[in-house]
């Protein structure tokens, strides 16, 4: 296979977060100063160039799809952004227009989550699916589409530090240093807590919902399986855990920590006590990004090496591109036929993976 560059563009500051829009149309860019732009995919095009926040954009999130409703605010592709100012903004990326704000407090936004709807298909589940949970220090808050606040939880008990939402949909995992708290999105009550004695820089769900994994600072992955409480662990890395991703099958878990991506079999009763599948980089892993329903898996490094991989084969490795500089996100597009690359001189690269 091989990866060639499709476009390439530049932001005025480091690129602090990307995401395709559901819709695979746009690829929106948060420089760290403030901006964000939504490029073309077809050929890179600047559409808009938003705002974004004043004193700087932390993280940004497109509310998913909504075909089964139809309405003006379900044919917009709506995005939302995060920021030091303790504010997140609501923006209809078709028109370039910012449509809302909710203040939050002096705290920075450093999360955003949308919850999907749950299986049960149920009005309330429905409900939840516009439903957009923010974090700030140590504060939760649920926000609707229009800015206003559907709920504000109880404060955790330190900042929280990652936020996941539960593929199924209905729930919100939210960490902070002692553990991970579930809130259900539709009555916003409590389902579980599961406590950890240390610093969570990641969080994620398996597609099929099974698995919530951490990445942790002692260095470690952890995994519990919230249906039934059981919980495995797996330590010996080389530095914190900060970067993780499953595959579409929940098999297959990939984690940095290190100078390999480390390769975990999720299979049966999980990896604890397994030898993951190891791919040796020459600096270590800062980005780690599975496609949504094909199997290939990006990685990137701080000497600015981007590969692409298959881990299932016994020769791995399918293509490597050198990039000027280190990668701060990898993001495969809708289709899985395009890979954003944001860089930490603001570069933003979009490399189309061909067999």
């Amino acid at each position: 296979m091989q990866l060639t560059k499709h476009w390439a563009a530049t932001l005025d500051d480091y690129a602090i977060d990307l995401a395709w829009s559901p819709d695979g149309t746009l690829l929106a860019a948060a420089s760290a100063a403030g901006p964000v732009s939504l490029f073309a995919a077809t050929d890179g095009a600047k559409r808009h160039e938003l705002p974004g926040h004043e004193q700087g954009t932390n993280c940004i999130a497109w509310a998913p799809s909504s075909g089964s409703q139809p309405s003006a605010l379900n044919a917009q592709l709506l995005l939302a952004t995060g920021g030091q100012d303790g504010a997140v903004k609501f923006w209809d990326a078709t028109a370039g227009q910012h449509t809302a704000t909710a203040a939050l407090g002096t705290a920075w936004v450093e999360h955003l989550a949308w919850v999907s709807a749950s299986a049960s298909g149920s009005q309330l589940s429905t409900l939840s699916s516009r439903l957009l949970f923010a974090s700030a220090g140590r504060k939760l808050t649920a926000l609707r589409a229009d800015g206003s606040v559907a709920h504000s939880f109880k404060d955790a008990a330190k900042s929280i530090s990652a936020l996941a939402a539960q593929p199924a949909g209905g729930c919100v995992s939210a960490s902070h240093f002692g553990g991970v708290q579930l809130w259900d999105a539709d009555d916003f009550v409590l389902q579980k807590e599961f406590p950890y004695a240390n610093g969570i820089h990641a969080l994620v769900w398996s597609p099929d919902s099974k698995w919530l994994v951490s990445g942790n600072q002692d260095p470690s992955v952890h995994l519990w399986i919230p249906e039934t409480d059981v919980e495995l662990h797996m330590s010996g890395y080389e530095s914190k855990v900060k970067h993780l991703s499953y595959d579409h099958t929940s098999r297959w878990l990939a984690t940095g920590g290190g100078r390999d991506a480390c390769i975990w079999d999720c299979a049966g009763e999980g990896p604890e006590g397994r030898e993951p599948a190891m791919l040796p980089h020459e600096a270590p892993v800062c980005a780690v990004a599975f496609q949504h329903t094909h199997s290939l898996l990006a990685t990137a490094s701080l000497d600015g090496v981007v590969q692409v991989w298959s881990p299932e084969r016994a020769k791995p490795l399918r293509a490597t591109v050198k990039m000027p500089h280190a990668a701060t996100k990898l993001v495969w597009s809708p289709d899985d036929r395009l890979l954003a690359i944001g860089s930490e001189k603001g570069a933003v690269y979009v490399l189309k993976c061909e067999a």
